[in-house]
């Protein structure tokens, strides 16, 4: 009796194994299940990148309106009879890098070259 016992223990381990660590174990449906979710987050973000392309040739296909903004912001071009005026930021677009050290010291250095 115990060793039918020993067997039966045995062979019910030995169909359980496929169902935990085999090629279609739940583990692996799991892992799958993972990267399917992960995927469909990623063509979510795609199909919305896509359907702002879509409308954006849809509007450059039929309209004049995107041509026109295109044309001003990427190329800086005006219509006839028109003044373009460009106010600059001094915060926003400093002044080329020089350093105030390198200033002084070469200032200093020519002012003793020039006191004898």
């Amino acid at each position: 009796m115990r060793w039918l016992t020993l067997f039966l223990a045995l062979l019910i381990a030995a169909l359980q194994y496929p169902l935990w660590l085999g090629k279609g174990s739940w583990l692996r449906v799991w892992e799958v299940d993972q990267k399917i979710a992960a995927q469909k987050q990623v063509n979510q973000g795609l199909k919305a990148r896509n359907a702002s392309l879509e409308a954006e040739v849809r509007d450059l296909k039929q309209g004049y309106d995107a041509i026109e903004e295109r044309a001003r912001s990427e190329l800086g071009m005006v219509k006839q009879d028109e003044v373009f005026f460009q106010v600059l930021d001094n915060d926003r677009n400093p002044a080329p890098a020089t350093t105030s050290a390198g200033k002084a010291s070469s200032g200093k250095a020519a002012g003793a070259a020039q006191k004898p």
